[in-house]
């Protein structure tokens, strides 16, 4: 394996051999309309050592995680989206997040999720619009 990302992984899940931590950590967002309360259960879950919480798997690793388990297409409004540096960096002050590197607290996380979303309606893309622009350094729709 070449990379950091892969090397984190392969580290992560031998933390989780079962597998597990990995399903508690993501069960309150498989259903088919999860709640605002539902992502951030599932983020305090993976930030907690009793639960979820999995070496070297800290909130850049698990919100994609959480994006690809509880992502809806078909659902309006606040929707689990990734939360790295990149992205983390390239918010306005609005947003609700720190400009720390990492280690975003669960309201945080909600109030960027909350934010997107309402960015998202006003130029009626999908959140995860918002997201990509933010990533890539774009403009922001809305």
């Amino acid at each position: 394996m070449n990379g950091y990302g892969p090397w984190r992984a392969v580290r992560a899940l031998k933390g989780d051999p079962d597998g597990q931590r990995l399903t508690r950590g993501l069960d309150g967002v498989r259903g088919d309309q999860p709640t605002i309360e539902d992502f951030r259960a599932a983020y305090r879950s993976f930030r907690d050592p009793e639960l979820s919480r999995l070496p070297w798997l800290g909130p850049a690793f698990f919100t994609k995680l959480l994006y690809f388990a509880g992502y809806r297409r078909e659902s309006k409004g606040i929707q689990p989206l990734i939360l790295d540096r990149v992205v983390a960096g390239r918010l306005p002050v609005d947003a609700g997040v720190r400009r720390r590197l990492g280690n975003w607290r669960s309201d945080e996380w909600i109030a960027y999720l909350q934010w997107a979303a309402g960015r998202a309606a006003s130029a009626r893309v999908a959140p995860d619009a918002v997201e990509m622009a933010l990533f890539k350094g774009e403009s922001l729709p809305g």
